[in-house]
């Protein structure tokens, strides 16, 4: 008898086991899809904005080093005029 108890509870278990989990399978598989693609974005808009930043950077170091392009050169015309007098 109670071999028989055993074999039907193994039975049940093994069918329960074999439920279709296709609804909960799909819907997992679509968050998993929406939440790679929110990480894709943010990712490249972090990227877009690194890469602005970076840009910025180097446009405000151009002007920065035009600046002192000027300035040598003013020190160089100075340093010139008052070679030429002495």
């Amino acid at each position: 008898m109670k071999m028989t108890a055993v074999t039907v509870a193994v039975l049940a278990l093994g069918l329960a086991a074999c439920q279709d989990n296709a609804p909960d399978n799909s819907m997992s598989t679509e968050n998993t899809i929406e939440t790679e693609a929110a990480a894709d974005t943010n990712g490249a808009t972090n990227d877009a904005g690194m890469a602005a930043d970076n840009a910025l950077d180097m446009a405000g170091n151009a002007i920065d080093n035009a600046g002192e392009a000027v300035d040598n050169a003013s020190d160089a015309v100075e340093n010139s005029v008052d070679n030429s007098t002495n």
